[in-house]
């Protein structure tokens, strides 16, 4: 039976100053990387085949801190743009205090939460999910039909899409979806790689 964990980066530097971060390549904070040691300790006894992460140094390194806690850096590792977080646009590096007073709180919110509709400059959860899923489909869940364990280091909202549709949420469902930081969460799959039960470790 296949597995896999989705874990979404410990804090970054700029989740720690309220700022819209996107695609910009910032570190994790030293919470960060405590959250992903912690992470690492949760899934003690968990034994990965292959890993996938995105392009963004604060998953990259979640990953290798969960990965060392674990004794398992040797496992193949695969990095694609594709699991990034999703693009903000013209919000990018702004602190999200500030870009509700300029734009209203509501709309910030529509922004931030919604399906479809997009921050200027920027992508909606929906073009997220467009990129996220082929890639899921294409290159990770071969992985799981064939029975392995899968561990995708990543974003709140790359893997809000991924949740999206392994859970078969409705687009006003997940507006409500919100993935912790650093907490493991694991689906198990039938030999189709449909997924059975999952849960936060």
């Amino acid at each position: 039976m296949g597995m896999a964990v989705l874990i979404r980066h410990g804090e970054s530097q700029w989740n720690l100053e309220n700022r819209f971060t996107g695609w910009v390549d910032v570190p994790l904070s030293p919470r960060g990387e405590e959250e992903a040691k912690k992470a690492g300790a949760k899934l003690k006894g968990y034994r990965f085949d292959v890993a996938f992460v995105s392009a963004l140094k604060r998953a990259q390194d979640t990953l290798a801190i969960v990965l060392r806690e674990l004794n398992q850096t040797d496992i193949p590792t695969y990095q694609d743009q594709a699991l990034n977080e999703r693009h903000y646009g013209d919000l990018q590096g702004l602190n999200k205090a500030e870009t509700a007073q300029k734009f209203g709180e509501q709309q910030v919110k529509i922004w931030r939460r919604s399906f479809d509709i997009k921050p200027p400059g920027g992508e909606s959860l929906k073009d997220t999910a467009e990129r996220v899923l082929p890639y899921y489909e294409a290159n990770i869940k071969p992985h799981i039909v064939a029975g392995r364990s899968v561990i995708i280091a990543a974003h709140g909202n790359s893997l809000r899409a991924l949740v999206m549709h392994l859970d078969r949420l409705t687009p006003e469902q997940v507006l409500e979806l919100n993935i912790p930081t650093g907490a493991p969460l694991l689906y198990e799959f039938d030999s189709a790689g449909v997924p059975l039960a999952h849960r936060y470790l």
